[in-house]
């Protein structure tokens, strides 16, 4: 089975990750971890000021969570460990002493959204509509919504979850906090990001590193608070309205 893949290239200053899977860009358990001992490892790497997060392709950006990992959980403890990939993703982005810049080219669904929420700052196109599908099928997005709820406030949140089978489009969530920025093509994007990121590479690395631990304030308890999210979650993936709902959906 193709669990995806991780690329990371470092250069002046800017290190970009690059993950890569074949449906649209979702996340396995495998890749998630692979993720997070990625930012990990670049939060100490002294050669490193900024970090640059984007996706293959010209498609979607993300897809959130693995169909075939959420139709294969059999027990609580294996779905709390799933969910907790996530949790423990955003739990690695706060955490970094980097900065982390987001580019989104295309639609992101579910745990997408919240790994665009957990960056520091996060560049779109009009393509990258945003949608939280998991109330539809029969759970809801209880781990990223903390990062989301810092970004763009309970009301959005609500929004968004609610209307868990439409589409929001890029400008909506400019307007609500989670882009900083909506371009037209990936060449407009791309040229904004290159000129942001040698920005930020050429700062004081040490007044970087200050100003991100000022951006995540009052969120020293996201550890506790994302377990226990994380064991809802893996309760509610267990029940039958989901594995039917994510049949359908694998259809």
């Amino acid at each position: 089975m193709n669990q995806g893949s991780i690329f990371t290239n470092i250069t002046n200053k800017v290190a970009t990750i690059t993950f890569f899977h074949p449906a649209s860009n979702s996340f396995p358990s495998e890749l998630l971890n692979r993720l997070i001992d990625t930012f990990n490892r670049l939060s100490d790497d002294n050669n490193v000021h900024v970090i640059l997060l984007q996706s293959e392709g010209e498609k979607a950006f993300c897809a959130g969570a693995s169909f075939d990992e959420l139709l294969a959980i059999k027990t609580l403890e294996e779905g709390k460990q799933f969910f907790s990939g996530f949790a423990n993703l955003i739990l690695a982005m706060r955490n970094c002493s980097k900065l982390i810049i987001a580019r989104a080219q295309g639609k992101v669904v579910g745990g997408g959204v919240g790994i665009l929420a957990a960056a520091d700052y996060c560049l779109a196109t009009e393509a990258a509509d945003i949608k939280l599908s998991e109330l539809s099928i029969g759970i809801g997005p209880f781990v990223i919504a903390p990062a989301l709820e810092r970004k763009i406030g309970i009301s959005a949140l609500s929004e968004l979850t609610i209307d868990a089978t439409n589409w929001k489009t890029a400008y909506w969530a400019k307007k609500k906090g989670l882009f900083a920025r909506v371009f037209e093509n990936n060449r407009d994007m791309d040229d904004a990001i290159e000129n942001l990121t040698q920005n930020l590479a050429n700062y004081n690395r040490e007044a970087l590193t200050e100003m991100k631990k000022v951006f995540w304030e009052n969120t020293n308890h996201w550890d506790k608070l994302l377990t226990e999210r994380a064991a809802i979650s893996g309760r509610l993936v267990l029940s039958d309205f989901t594995k039917n709902a994510l049949t359908k959906f694998k259809k």
